[in-house]
């Protein structure tokens, strides 16, 4: 929070332009669909019940179930979104710590690795929420099928820079439709009405009385999504910055807080009704919450192929459509597999992302980069006496 007041404070007033500059509108999209993974649909169904039972789980006990499945997915989180984003549009074309050789090797590690965590993520969860097709016993192959043919329809969206805009849009509406169609059935069922949503949101209020509490990991499993959030970082500050269009530091601040936060808290509620009021949600609920899913993999998955393949080169222009996805296919596939049977670790990911950024600090403080960083701009000018 100390650099997102400096960054406010010093550069609020700071013009930013990205490679691609597109629309306020259009950007929040991208914005808030890259960022939104698939576990923010499947898992919180399944963590309220284990944040709810305090005897078994008292460090828990500071704040109820709704805000501790927030604290793990908004505002903070997004705060070092804003950071990463703001350094890759604001100073990195100064700086170029990204452009020596090993930093750029470990960069496009760390995104390739993220890559194939989040189809893994889909393939871990699909059983909770798919258990009639599960293999009674041996490989679930219908799993399987469904993760395999998600990643290649992302390697085939990344071919094209117009599949961006459509999987953003389309992303950020079903999401919104799911909202709205799992908040209509939950209100449509007997013992629930309206006042009852409307007194969950309240709730939320327990994250940011205890802010802090979230800032170190309150346990491991705490400890392993913020290492999972330093993975994303790296990847949403580099994919975000490049479609910033004309937009000062405050307006950016603002639209990468609010909008995903909103949006994830009304969520959270509508889910954790269905939590409090035992809702059923198989059959087509769970369908519902798997296809939109799936969308958020396809969005996540497009997002970092572009990201590596631009870095490296594997790029459509050098290989030709067919070998490029065949390529990018394979190595998405063979990892997301490393990553089920445990020999790939997404902390060790997060752990290469505070290493660079430690670096990229240390790297600056010591006036490293090649060009001053931008001139200050501040949000609020200060008077100055003249003598």
């Amino acid at each position: 929070m100390a650099m997102v007041v400096f960054i406010v404070v010093r550069w609020g007033r700071l013009k930013l332009n990205g490679r691609y500059p597109v629309s306020t509108l259009t950007f929040i999209a991208i914005l808030f669909t890259s960022g939104l993974d698939v576990g923010l649909i499947m898992f919180p169904l399944t963590e309220f019940p284990v944040y709810a039972d305090i005897k078994e789980n008292s460090e828990y006990a500071f704040a109820n179930p709704l805000a501790i499945e927030f604290g793990f997915w908004g505002f903070l989180v997004w705060a070092i979104y804003f950071v990463t984003c703001f350094y890759f549009c604001a100073i990195e074309p100064k700086v170029k710590f990204f452009e020596i050789s090993w930093v750029k090797w470990i960069n496009n590690i760390v995104i390739i690795g993220t890559c194939a965590f989040t189809a893994h993520l889909l393939f871990a969860n699909l059983s909770w929420y798919l258990p009639g097709i599960a293999a009674s016993e041996g490989f679930p192959w219908y799993y399987a099928l469904i993760v395999g043919g998600t990643i290649l329809f992302a390697v085939y969206s990344s071919t094209e820079l117009k599949f961006v805009k459509i999987l953003s849009l389309s992303s950020g509406g079903l999401f919104f439709a799911l909202i709205i169609g799992l908040g209509s059935i939950a209100l449509l069922s007997d013992n629930v009405s309206a006042p009852d949503y409307f007194n969950t949101l309240p709730l939320l209020t327990d994250y940011f009385e205890h802010l802090h509490r979230f800032v170190l990991p309150i346990n491991d499993y705490h400890a392993f999504y913020l290492f999972w959030w330093f993975a994303w970082s790296i990847m949403i500050g580099q994919f975000t910055a490049r479609f910033v269009g004309n937009m000062r530091t405050i307006w950016l601040f603002l639209a990468m807080l609010i909008w995903p936060s909103l949006s994830i808290g009304l969520w959270f509620s509508v889910l954790y009704l269905f939590h409090l009021k035992g809702l059923d949600t198989s059959g087509f609920i769970n369908l519902a919450m798997v296809g939109v899913g799936i969308v958020f993999v396809i969005n996540s998955l497009d997002s970092l192929i572009r990201l590596y393949s631009d870095n490296l080169n594997l790029t459509v222009a050098r290989f030709g459509k067919q070998k490029y996805m065949a390529l990018h296919a394979f190595l998405m596939m063979s990892l997301t597999v490393l990553f089920s049977v445990q020999f790939i670790k997404i902390q060790w990911v997060g752990a290469l992302v505070i290493g660079i950024g430690l670096c990229c600090f240390v790297y600056i403080a010591l006036g490293k980069q090649q060009q001053p960083l931008p001139r200050t701009q501040a949000l609020v000018s200060l008077p100055i006496k003249k003598k």
